[in-house]
């Protein structure tokens, strides 16, 4: 059982005990705090709420929502509904932020609250700090007349369906003569009823997997390749031209070739940043842990392509500070900044196929276009008697002749690989990223870095 507070929100393992795990009471009392710190900021104040489709989410949808309403907050509550439309829906809204219960990738045990502010994008580590203050603080409730509003509205998918369908650089005519035929795995969430609308408004054919919003993942949710073997298998019939994926809050998109293997998480953002790109120069960024073959392409294109510290919003303040016109992480998440600053798959969909569209070749021939790189993602769990800042300090010292950066965790790098140890912000473990141009490599120096790690431990 886990309770997790970072600076975006609160995550746990759902049931148990208040404080320990995520509870009803947790859910109340980090509302509030949210709410509070709203309203520290705000006369008044509107937020818009949404969740994923894991089981918690009806209960937890109405505890947030009574809790502000309680607060004197007004509530737009989007229902079912997906990370970048509720992002899109604050904008839109003009509202003061917003919520979105969802637990990402993590199995439907898990639930988390995450909060935006009035841009639509995650809290900064100052505000969260100061949420999570708030929240262990006294809270004022208002008198019954001054309550908050309540109100529904689940045409915000649509809304965002039609911003990405205008994007400058999505190519519907392109997508619809290209007749694709795909297959979408969406564990049953979300993606069930917004990855599946826009692909038919584009013109393309679906076969749909696991594309029913009822909660019930078929299996791990987080989109890897050990997850997708049913997907690949109906790849690997012939039928189809490509395989999509999306997390239960579709931020996160993975491609499956048509050959059934997959075209690699880490190389969606690769792909779409080559489409920007040939039509738009600039810069370009992602996140610490994420393949280099963006730096590579990037200075391919003659633009310059930047890091930032692990998370959403550190790779947004790094877009914004060097104005880049395409960036993510290597997870799948896809940020479009002349639509808005968050990972949306919707968006990473629609530009991938105007890019294939216009390639006129298969998905396995887009995918050898691009410099092979592979990374091996490694985890430790963490024991209370694990010292992990202590273990990274020994590491640096172990490698101290190699080219060290530290802005998030330890990276390593060894010329054209590197190995990189941080602390999970959202899971109690260490996770262990290498990157070579073999498969074989990284894996090895992952090892190599997990050995030590031991040893250290061990000491």
């Amino acid at each position: 059982m886990t309770l997790i507070k970072s600076i975006s929100g609160l995550r746990g393992t759902i049931g148990g005990n208040a404080g320990e795990n995520l509870t009803p009471i947790d859910v109340v009392k980090f509302s509030a705090g949210y709410g509070a710190w709203i309203l520290e900021n705000h006369q008044s104040a509107k937020v818009v709420i949404g969740r994923d489709a894991r089981p918690s989410g009806v209960s937890f949808v109405q505890l947030t929502a009574n809790t502000l309403i309680n607060m004197g907050i007004d509530v737009l509550d989007l229902g079912l509904s997906t990370t970048p439309t509720v992002e899109i829906a604050v904008i839109a809204e003009k509202a003061q932020g917003g919520i979105i219960l969802t637990a990402s990738h993590n199995p439907a045990g898990w639930n988390a609250l995450k909060f935006l502010n009035e841009k639509g994008e995650f809290i900064s580590e100052k505000e969260g700090k100061k949420v999570l203050a708030l929240a262990d603080g006294d809270v004022n409730f208002v008198p019954v007349q001054k309550f908050g509003s309540y109100q529904t509205n689940d045409s915000y998918i649509q809304y965002h369906i039609d911003q990405v369908m205008k994007h400058d650089l999505v190519d519907v005519k392109a997508i619809k003569n290209a007749n694709f035929k795909v297959v979408v795995d969406a564990v049953n969430s979300t993606g069930g009823i917004s990855i599946i609308p826009l692909l038919k408004q584009l013109g393309v054919e679906v076969k749909e997997l696991f594309c029913e919003p009822n909660g019930n993942f078929p299996h791990n949710p987080e989109p890897l390749p050990e997850n997708l073997q049913q997907i690949s298998g109906e790849l690997k019939n012939g039928q189809y031209d490509l395989g999509i994926v999306v997390d239960p809050d579709v931020d996160r998109l993975a491609l499956v070739r048509e050959d059934g293997e997959v075209f690699g998480e880490e190389y969606t953002l690769v792909a779409v940043a080559d489409y920007v790109l040939s039509h738009k120069k600039g810069n370009t960024v992602s996140n610490l842990s994420s393949s280099r073959a963006l730096r590579d392409l990037t200075e391919k294109h003659g633009c310059e392509y930047n890091s930032s510290a692990v998370g959403e919003i550190h790779v947004v303040a790094k877009m914004k500070e060097t104005n880049a016109v395409i960036g993510g992480e290597g997870n799948g998440g896809i940020i479009v900044p002349d639509l808005h600053y968050g990972r949306d798959a919707l968006a990473g969909v629609a530009l991938f196929l105007s890019h294939l569209a216009k390639f006129g070749k298969s998905a396995s021939m887009l995918r050898a276009t691009y410099p092979s790189y592979f990374i091996s993602k490694n985890k430790i769990e963490l024991t209370p008697d694990i010292k992990v800042d202590e273990i990274l300090e020994s590491i640096k010292e172990r490698y101290k002749a190699s080219p060290i950066n530290t802005t998030d965790g330890v990276k390593i790098e060894f010329d054209h690989e590197w190995v990189q140890l941080r602390k999970s912000k959202t899971e109690p473990i260490i996770r262990i990223f290498a990157e070579s141009q073999s498969q074989n490599t990284a894996e090895h120096l992952a090892q190599k870095l997990i050995m030590d790690i031991k040893e250290i431990i061990s000491s």
